[in-house]
């Protein structure tokens, strides 16, 4: 079994705060330690005042490549069904040169049915989303090939969602971390199903980072069952960092 080092995330989400709110939660993450910084794709808040203050993911993430200097940044997760699949490759690859070499793409189908009537998307099915990502995926891979420059790295691919058919299998052939919403028995069973959709295609489940959110009743479970990669999330109007700074200072001591 391949072990790496435990990584905090912290998805900011970008509802019901300003941006001078925004960018200084950000800087004050990136201060504490934090290895990863999200947002999330989606164009209304999805609690609180369902018309309350909201922000593009983006055009954020630009600007964090340019506010931050170590942190990776991504989406937790970019909703598929919102750019055509070419764009949205070379968005990332402008968000990775201008980061350096930091962006993460975090990828899933999409759900959330307010952005697509309000913006105009077609909602249609669950499943026929997820097979429209299916055929994004290599789509985004081969424009990274053609696009110049290409990429600074192989952009880490994250995957966010759980469905055992396609979800997964398409987690195991395309994604570098694997972002699971589960609890603990639940992962168990799915990281199962994960395995033998890469045993499938003869690839080692291991490559596949583990990430999940972070709940502080259940982290040493997860942890023991392979995730390493865990994320708080916190918002507006008054982002609160309490639980990631002690998330911070268990994965001090575990990677010690």
């Amino acid at each position: 079994m391949i072990d790496r080092p435990v990584r905090i995330g912290l998805q900011l989400q970008p509802q019901h705060m300003d941006y001078a709110t925004i960018r200084r939660t950000a800087s004050e993450a990136e201060d504490l330690g934090v290895d990863i910084l999200f947002n999330w794709d989606h164009f209304y808040p999805l609690s609180g005042e369902p018309d309350g203050l909201h922000f593009e993911c983006w055009t954020m993430l630009a600007a964090w490549a340019e506010s931050t200097s170590r942190v990776e940044i991504g989406a937790l997760v970019a909703c598929n069904s919102y750019r055509n699949p070419e764009l949205l490759a070379d968005m990332a690859r402008t968000v990775d040169h201008i980061s350096d070499g930091r962006l993460i793409l975090g990828i899933g189908s999409g759900w959330f049915e307010r952005d697509y009537t309000e913006y105009g998307y077609e909602f249609g099915t669950a499943g026929g989303r997820l097979d429209d990502l299916a055929v994004s995926l290599p789509r985004i891979e081969s424009r990274w090939e053609k696009l110049n420059p290409k990429p600074t790295r192989d952009i880490p691919v994250l995957i966010g969602g759980g469905g055992e058919k396609k979800t997964l299998k398409l987690t195991a052939k395309h994604a570098d971390i694997w972002h699971s919403f589960s609890d603990t028995e639940t992962l168990e069973r799915k990281l199962g199903i994960l395995g033998q959709h890469c045993a499938d295609i003869g690839r080692d489940p291991n490559e596949i980072e583990i990430s999940v959110m972070g709940k502080t009743e259940d982290r040493d479970k997860m942890y023991e069952l392979g995730a390493r990669l865990f994320t708080i999330h916190t918002g507006g109007p008054t982002p609160d960092l309490t639980q990631l700074r002690e998330f911070i200072g268990w994965r001090d001591k575990l990677n010690a």
